[in-house]
């Protein structure tokens, strides 16, 4: 019977060790005071951003008696309610986007190679576990850190890959992509109808 219960503990513990995959941030903790006949109750809510620093990212919020349990709680729920956003290289977004929930406003803007993460506190942690290494972005509304998080997760929802933009129309990347080489041309063009 011993022998039973050490075998499951030490099952555990291998299984905790070889799944750290997820890193987690926290974003705010927030002391509420209940009062009471005795005096004070003190509680904790905590907000905590999780993700594999791969395009996967999640957030959740925990209450609890004490700081440690709250945050154990929060980082549960943001690994149970993780998005996955396709980046571009690896590195930045697709395209710009706009996210919101109720008074909270973010505008997100692809960033070219060595521009690095230019955002607000909560939107920093986002795109730090997200994985994100080049953007630019501004909050517009609300500083809660609350909506300001839950306004990026909106807005990363709708980004949009050209793959899955080709697929859903039957085209080919190339086709929906804009093409390089017409730029120059057209300016080379306008130039020369200018001299003339």
């Amino acid at each position: 019977m011993a022998e039973r219960d050490n075998n499951r503990g030490g099952n555990r513990g291998r299984r905790e060790e070889a799944a750290p995959e997820f890193a987690d941030r926290l974003v705010a903790i927030n002391r509420v005071s209940k009062t009471v006949k005795g005096g004070k109750r003190f509680g904790f809510a905590a907000l905590v951003v999780v993700g594999d620093q791969k395009g996967r990212v999640g957030f959740g919020k925990g209450k609890a008696k004490e700081v440690p349990e709250a945050i154990r709680k929060a980082t549960e729920q943001a690994k149970r309610q993780m998005i996955r956003v396709q980046l571009k290289e690896g590195r930045t977004l697709h395209h710009d986007m706009q996210g919101r929930h109720g008074a909270g406003r973010v505008v997100m803007r692809a960033a070219v190679p060595g521009t690095g993460i230019i955002a607000g506190g909560p939107m920093r942690a986002v795109f730090e576990m997200l994985g994100v290494q080049d953007i630019v972005s501004k909050s517009t509304g609300s500083s809660n850190p609350y909506n300001m998080i839950r306004a990026t997760m909106d807005g990363l929802s709708k980004e949009q890959s050209p793959r899955a933009v080709a697929q859903r129309r039957g085209k080919k990347v190339a086709d929906i992509l804009p093409k390089r080489d017409d730029a120059p041309a057209e300016a080379d063009t306008a130039a020369e109808t200018a001299e003339a």
